[in-house]
């Protein structure tokens, strides 16, 4: 589909750089030294996925969960994967789908949310991606439940995290205590939530976890092994202090 600037313009504001080549292309809202996030994430996705399907991808099936414009969608059908995208806003899928249609992208979208994901697929696909969008949400275990209930062989999750916090809790006596590592930080993103921010979550209660608790959570959510990706040189600022982290994860 050929595109113009005036139809770009009328879907403002955007959070990714889409390029459409003859120098058309989207500006996100976010400042260009926050954006470079998408550029790191990506890298980071990437080298997961590669490194373990290698030359697989042609033919298997990707859900992106959270899909927001289809960024990483339309990263992943480049990388031979046959891909569908799942987001909870209809304003997201709107750009996603205009982004689709002006790639020649055969990304199919849907709007749905991931506490019920596992039920409204009722299938699995080969891979899934669960970007920037756990730290958001309320239940963080349900999703990942959810997000393990449809992923068949390999995860990448990626998340804010906070620092983990360890000591003993007394467990039914104050002789009786139990070890704790990891911790999730209960964030309110009212503010926002209530200005009809995209980058909320779908209520104002946002949950996010430090690393220890997130991989205790992704094998309790039924992942087998999970391991933190490394960022590589010029990373993100973020993803380089371990701010935010991607991991990849094995059913």
């Amino acid at each position: 589909m050929r595109i113009t600037a005036d139809q770009i313009e009328a879907l403002n504001p955007w959070f990714y750089v889409h390029d459409f080549g003859r120098g058309l292309k989207t500006t996100p809202a976010i400042p260009p030294n926050v954006s470079a996030i998408h550029d790191t994430r990506l890298a980071m996705v990437e080298a997961a996925v590669i490194s373990h399907f290698g030359t697989r991808a042609a033919g298997l099936d990707c859900l992106d969960v959270g899909c927001h414009e289809g960024y990483y969608s339309l990263a992943m059908e480049r990388l031979g994967f046959r891909t569908k995208g799942v987001d909870a806003r209809a304003e997201n899928l709107l750009r996603a789908r205009f982004v689709a249609d002006a790639s020649d992208s055969a990304v199919s979208y849907r709007e749905g949310r991931v506490e019920t994901l596992a039920a409204d697929e009722n299938r699995t696909y080969d891979l899934t991606l669960f970007l920037g969008l756990l730290y958001h949400v309320e239940d963080p275990m349900l999703c990942l439940r959810q997000v393990a209930a449809v992923t068949g062989e390999f995860c990448v999750i990626e998340t804010q995290v906070v620092d983990e916090v360890e000591g003993y809790a007394e467990w039914g006596s104050q002789e009786w205590t139990r070890p704790y590592q990891g911790i999730i930080a209960l964030i309110d993103e009212g503010g926002d939530f209530s200005a009809g921010i995209r980058e909320t979550g779908v209520t104002p209660m946002a949950t996010c976890p430090s690393p220890k608790a997130l991989m205790f959570m992704l094998r309790q959510a039924g992942f087998r092994r999970a391991e933190l990706v490394t960022p590589g040189p010029g990373a993100y600022e973020q993803h380089a202090r371990g701010k935010r982290v991607v991991c990849a994860a094995w059913k």
